[in-house]
């Protein structure tokens, strides 16, 4: 059976063309997804559900099969947490592990800024939430068109920079970018996710 992609209305694809190959993951579609739903539970989430363009599983709907490999390869997770819905997507690259990959390694960096000690005001997963009676208006995309630079771009090292070029890059990139220094926190966060998928690759 084919869930169907249910991306959320108004929010941009990112064009066919422009989606590109990631190198950095090498988990398969199966982790990947095992991994986002650990994630979503440690969360606290209530429900939760994948849509993608694949076929997915007749006995467990929620999964894709394993070698699913559709003409579309973007992803969205939807879920539900304290009656509140909350959606991600993402669809920048070209196969449907990464993207999913891309799903989970947001929620896990979302999730790791929550737990710490610091108030912001509102929780790290407020621009994800979807406001009631519009449930396709603010889900937030994930890698998508409007995604900044690749992570090894974001830190300024090669692609296949060693983990500990990756961390000293990082650490000068997270004290230029640090609040309490005057820096951005969009870019803060952007550096430290960066940081963790580069060395998660």
């Amino acid at each position: 059976m084919s869930n169907g992609l249910d991306w959320p209305t108004g929010w941009d694809r990112t064009p066919p063309g422009e989606r590109t190959r990631n190198n950095r993951f090498d988990t398969g579609l199966r982790q990947s997804i095992d991994d986002l739903v650990d994630e979503l539970e440690r969360v606290g989430v209530d429900d939760w559900r994948l849509s993608t363009a694949a076929q997915h599983q007749k006995q467990n709907p929620r999964y894709p099969y394993a070698n699913a490999s559709p003409d579309d390869p973007g992803a969205v997770v939807r879920w539900t947490m304290d009656g509140d819905q909350y959606a991600a997507a993402c669809d920048a690259y070209t196969r449907l592990r990464d993207n999913i990959r891309s799903l989970y390694l947001y929620i896990r960096e979302k999730r790791k800024m929550q737990q710490r000690p610091v108030k912001t005001g509102e929780s790290e997963f407020a621009n994800a939430r979807l406001p009631p009676g519009d449930s396709e208006r603010d889900a937030i995309v994930v890698g998508g068109a409007a995604d900044q630079p690749e992570p090894h771009e974001v830190l300024e090292v090669s692609p296949d920079a060693s983990p500990e070029v990756v961390k000293a890059a990082a650490r000068q990139k997270l004290a230029q970018t640090h609040p309490d220094q005057g820096g951005d926190r969009s870019e803060f966060h952007r550096v430290k996710q960066a940081k963790e998928e580069l060395l998660d690759a």
